[in-house]
């Protein structure tokens, strides 16, 4: 079973901000935009009523080409606060001069055990990858991230390839999808589009 679900702002401002669970972070909203603004730690702001095992997610987000303060991607499979899987970029990273933060531009992690430090220690540049072609890091950009079985995979401005390709370090059974800003961090997302493909 295949189901479409846009998450659309088209009510009042009260209303558009009750839509969510918002963790570490002050939700606003600005026309049809998410914003979740900067704060130590990361943050999550949980679309209520929302489930997401497999399938399609599709939004629009902006960061900054701020260094080390632009953390900027979505939380899915999310059974707590704390127990999350993500896809975050960098956009500061996005045009770097040097290799190795342009590698370091689209990010998985599991929550909490996966962080970036474990896997990038403990496995280089494998759940990290550069973002080709390279978006510029003070605009929106598109994010397709297809979840199907244990794989994930992460397209960028309607690439047909790839930007980074993962299987998943855990199976939590969560179901929770959200907006996730990493540490001091602010962020915008809009067109939020689920598509599933069974629970």
């Amino acid at each position: 079973m295949i189901a479409a679900l846009l998450i659309s702002l088209s009510s009042t401002a009260q209303q558009k901000t009750s839509g969510f669970t918002v963790v570490n972070r002050t939700l606003s909203v600005d026309g049809n935009a998410i914003h979740l603004d900067e704060r130590e730690n990361e943050g999550v702001a949980w679309v209520n009523d929302k489930e997401f095992t497999s399938g399609v997610i599709d939004v629009d987000i902006k960061g900054r080409d701020v260094l080390q303060q632009s953390f900027v991607g979505i939380a899915f499979h999310g059974v707590n606060d704390s127990s999350f899987e993500v896809i975050y970029f960098r956009p500061f990273n996005f045009r770097a001069s040097d290799t190795e933060r342009k590698v370091h531009a689209v990010q998985y992690v599991a929550e909490p055990k996966y962080d970036w430090q474990y896997l990038r220690t403990n496995f280089h540049n494998q759940y990290e990858k550069a973002v080709d072609p390279a978006p510029n890091a003070n605009d929106w950009f598109h994010a397709r991230i297809e979840v199907h079985g244990d794989i994930v995979s992460v397209f960028v401005n309607g690439n047909e390839t790839a930007s980074l390709i993962v299987r998943e370090l855990v199976n939590t059974g969560g179901k929770k999808i959200g907006f996730w800003a990493g540490n001091n961090s602010d962020g915008n997302w809009k067109n939020l589009k689920i598509t599933s493909t069974g629970n």
